[in-house]
């Protein structure tokens, strides 16, 4: 459902909204099938799947570098750009792409700084040059899925230490973008709508370390941008004078040699404390995550 892809199958003014995991937590998994060459020995081997949500900034990582991009913009067109666009407009030009790949590139999440981001295929460094925006927002949003490595060396990127995580796929949109292109029921209107799915995505996207490294996370950033389903489900509770009052992420019985988990939303009726839960089940064995079932009722077992 990001602004360019449809998937198939398909502010705070009410109580806070919990989000709890049950069951024990899932290990992180290795890549068994990512095409790449065994770790050499004593190296970090790759730790866990990412389906992060965040922003990417790109960052100098030496004086050099800074430097010769410097010279780089004194020749080139810049005058009456603000500084964002003329970073854009250098980075754009293909013939400074060289410029794209010495730059070290990091994903904040929440605002704190959490992986450092290089791709898989030296061709997707177009990805990374894309999420250079001329006139940046704070609704701008990037999504990054790959796989998370180990700890970066403070050479990297200017002493930053983080995780490297090795990605295959970048999503760029804002979150305008994002809740305008997800159909709305028949019976909701258009203003009603989007306040009810920006407060559902928000509320997803603030949960407690959420930094798309664990099964569970990842399973509620996918459904995130990529199942409508969830944001006509709240609208019409909310319609129905409830609210969302938690979102919780278990391990499925069905459960076996995949790793299917269940998200369980409760909605509480404003005037009768009355609850009701929905669900959907997701596949979160593999590096993209995928609807098993679609939202339906839930009832405790």
């Amino acid at each position: 459902m990001e602004a360019e892809t449809k998937e198939n199958s398909q502010t705070q003014t009410t109580p806070a909204v919990t989000a709890t995991v049950a069951g024990s937590r899932l290990s992180p998994q290795a890549c068994p099938t990512c095409g790449t060459a065994p770790a050499a020995h004593g190296a970090p081997d790759p730790t866990s799947w990412v389906y992060a949500i965040g922003h990417i900034e790109a960052r100098f990582p030496t004086i050099s570098v800074e430097k010769e991009f410097a010279q780089v913009a004194g020749r080139d067109k810049t005058a009456g750009l603000t500084d964002r666009q003329a970073f854009h407009a250098v980075l754009s030009r293909s013939e400074n792409r060289y410029l794209v790949r010495q730059l070290c590139w990091v994903m904040t999440v929440e605002g704190l700084e959490t992986y450092l981001l290089r791709p898989r295929d030296p061709g997707d460094y177009d990805l990374l040059a894309g999420t250079i925006r001329p006139n940046p927002s704070p609704l701008d949003l990037d999504v990054v899925i790959g796989i998370r490595g180990p700890i970066a060396p403070p050479e990297m990127c200017n002493g930053l230490m983080i995780p490297i995580v090795t990605f295959d796929q970048i999503y760029s949109f804002d979150r305008d973008v994002l809740i305008k292109a997800i159909p709305k029921p028949e019976k909701t209107s258009a203003k009603d709508f989007a306040p009810a799915a920006e407060e559902l995505f928000d509320r997803i996207m603030y949960m407690t370390d959420n930094a798309g490294a664990t099964d569970e996370h990842r399973t509620l950033n996918y459904l995130a941008v990529r199942y409508p389903a969830i944001y006509g489900k709240a609208a019409e509770y909310f319609a129905q004078n409830c609210s969302l009052t938690a979102v919780d992420v278990q391990t499925s019985t069905l459960s076996g040699t995949r790793k299917v988990l269940e998200v369980i939303f409760s909605f509480t009726n404003r005037t009768t404390d009355v609850l009701d839960k929905c669900f959907v089940r997701v596949d979160a064995t593999d590096e993209f995550p995928f609807l098993v079932t679609k939202i339906s009722p839930y009832y405790a077992r």
